[in-house]
C-alpha cells in the first residue's frame, strides 16, 4: 500500500496562488515605468528599422501619440470594467453570488488589467520625459505603440471570454472542473485512505476551541502530525475544510497516546499546543473550494435551485447542474469517504480526520431540489436519473442503501398535484434506481428513445 502524501505546504500554495485582483496590475505598472524610463535615453540608428518606422516622427507627433494612446488605455479598462461588474452583478443574480470570486480569481481578466494598466503607464512615462526642442525618443514611442495595439487586442479578446465565461453552461463546467479537483484531493483513493480510525478514547481528552469564528479554509495535516509526535499524543480533529466555526467551538481533542485521559502538561505548554492546533486549522469569513468539495455541490445546487425560481423558472439548467452533480457522485463513489487516520513515520496513528460522507453530499445535492421542484416532473426525473448513477457505481452496502434512501425520498416528496402521466414517469425512475441497486444495469438503462437519459 502506498503511504497517503500529508498535505503541509500544499495548502498555503494553493492559497497563496490567489492574489489579490489588484496584484498583476500594479507589478505590470512598475514594470511599464521603468521601461519607459529607460526606453527614452535609446538613441536609435535612422537606418535601421524601427529608425525608418519613426523617422517622420517629431516631438509634437510623439506627444500627441502618447497622449491618445494614454486617454484610450484608461477609457477603455474603466468601461471594460464597469460593464463587467454590471455582467457580475446580474450573474449573481442568475446564478449564485458564491461564484463571483472565481471570476476575480481569472487569470485572463487579470492579464488584461495587467496590460491595460502597463500601456497607461508606459504612455504617461514617455509623455514626462518629452523636452520640447530634442528628438522624439524613437524606440519609446514605437513601444507606446504597440503597447496600444496590443491592448486592442486584449480588449477584443476579453469581449469574448468574459461573453463565454458568463454563459451558464461554462459556469457549470468551470465549477465542474475545479470541484472534481477538489473531491481527489480531498478523498482520496481507496488503496491511499490510510488505516483505519480508531475510536475516540472518551471525553476526557484536552479539548482545544477556536479564539476566532470562520469558515475552516484547510487543515495542515502534516504540521498536526508533527505536532502529536513531539508530544507523543493523538490529536482528534472535529472539523473539516468548509465548516462554520464561531468563538468557543471545539476544534479537537488530544489524548496522550495509548490513554484515555488527556496527556499530563503545564498550563503553558498546553497554551502552546493550542496555539500550534489552531495555527493548523486557519479560519476565514470566505468560503473556498481548494479543500472544500462539498463547496462545489453547493455552487452547482445553487444554480439549479435558483433556476427553479419563479423569477427564472428554468428547469433545464437544473437538469444540467443535475447532470454535473451526477458525474461528479460518481467520482465521489471512487473515492474513500468518512473519517480517515494519519501516522508518523513509525506508522503510529497521530491524527483523526472526521470527514463527509456520501449521506451528507446526497442530501446538499438531493435535499433542496427535491422541495424546490416537488411539482416539476422534469427535476424530480433529473434527481432519479442523478441516484441511478449513484446507484449503479455503489459498491457497499452503506452506499446502495442511503442511494435508496434518497430515492424514496424524492417519490415521498412529489406533489400531489402531478398528472398521472408525470408521476408514472417519476415513479419508473424510480423502479430503474431498485434494478440498478439490484445489479441490473441493463434493465436500469433500456429504455424507449432515451427518455431517461436526456432532458
Amino acid at each position: 500500500m502506498r503511504r497517503p502524501r500529508l498535505p503541509g505546504a500544499g495548502p498555503r500554495l494553493a492559497q497563496r496562488q490567489a492574489r489579490p485582483m489588484w496584484v498583476w496590475p500594479v507589478v505590470s505598472g512598475l514594470a511599464a515605468f521603468v521601461a519607459g524610463t529607460v526606453l527614452v535615453e535609446v538613441d536609435l540608428a535612422p537606418d535601421g528599422f524601427a529608425g525608418r518606422l519613426t523617422r517622420d516622427v517629431d516631438i509634437d507627433a510623439a506627444s500627441s501619440l502618447l497622449q491618445v494612446v494614454a486617454g484610450s488605455a484608461i477609457t477603455v479598462t474603466t468601461l471594460t470594467f464597469s460593464l463587467t461588474v454590471v455582467a457580475l452583478q446580474l450573474a449573481s443574480q442568475q446564478f449564485s453570488p458564491r461564484l463571483l470570486r472565481e471570476f476575480t480569481r481569472d487569470p485572463f481578466t487579470r492579464a488584461v488589467l495587467a496590460v491595460l494598466v502597463g500601456t497607461f503607464v508606459l504612455a504617461l512615462t514617455v509623455l514626462r520625459n518629452l523636452r520640447l526642442g530634442d528628438e522624439a525618443p524613437a524606440l519609446a514611442v514605437l513601444a507606446a505603440f504597440f503597447m496600444g495595439l496590443v491592448s486592442l487586442g486584449t480588449v477584443l479578446g476579453f469581449i469574448t471570454h468574459i461573453a463565454r465565461a458568463l454563459r451558464v453552461d461554462a459556469v457549470m463546467s468551470g465549477v465542474h472542473g475545479e470541484t472534481s479537483s477538489a473531491v481527489r484531493l480531498v478523498h482520496p483513493a481507496p488503496e491511499d485512505a490510510g488505516p483505519p480510525p480508531p475510536p475516540a478514547p472518551g471525553t476526557d481528552g484536552l479539548l482545544v476551541t477556536s479564539r476566532d469564528g470562520g469558515f475552516v479554509r484547510y487543515v495542515d495535516h502534516a504540521r498536526l502530525v508533527a505536532l502529536a509526535r513531539r508530544h507523543d499524543l493523538v490529536c482528534h480533529l472535529t472539523v473539516v475544510p468548509g465548516d462554520l466555526v464561531v468563538a468557543g467551538n471545539p476544534l479537537a481533542r488530544l489524548w496522550a497516546r495509548g490513554s484515555a485521559t488527556a496527556p499530563v502538561l503545564d498550563e503553558e505548554t498546553a497554551e502552546e499546543l493550542a496555539r500550534a492546533v489552531r495555527g493548523a486549522v486557519p479560519l476565514g469569513f470566505e468560503r473556498t473550494m481548494e479543500h472544500d468539495a462539498a463547496f462545489g455541490f453547493r455552487q452547482l445546487g445553487d444554480i439549479a435551485g435558483r433556476a427553479l425560481s419563479p423569477g427564472i423558472n428554468d428547469p433545464v439548467t437544473a437538469v444540467h447542474a443535475l447532470g454535473h452533480l451526477s458525474d461528479l457522485t460518481v467520482v465521489l463513489l471512487g473515492r474513500h469517504l468518512g473519517a480517515r487516520a494519519r501516522t508518523d513515520d513509525d506508522e503510529v496513528v497521530r491524527l483523526v480526520l472526521p470527514g463527509r460522507d456520501l449521506r451528507y453530499y446526497l442530501d446538499l445535492v438531493c435535499g433542496p431540489l427535491r422541495r424546490y421542484a416537488a411539482a416539476e416532473p422534469t427535476v424530480l426525473v433529473a434527481l432519479l436519473r442523478l441516484l441511478r448513477d449513484a446507484a449503479t457505481a455503489a459498491s457497499t452496502r452503506a452506499h446502495r442503501s442511503e442511494v435508496l434512501r434518497q430515492a424514496d425520498l424524492v417519490v415521498a416528496g412529489t406533489s400531489e398535484d402531478l398528472l398521472p402521466a408525470d408521476r408514472a414517469g417519476v415513479l419508473d425512475l424510480r423502479a430503474r434506481v431498485g434494478l440498478a441497486l439490484d445489479g441490473d444495469v441493463v434493465a436500469a438503462y433500456d429504455d424507449r428513445a432515451g427518455e431517461t437519459r436526456s432532458a
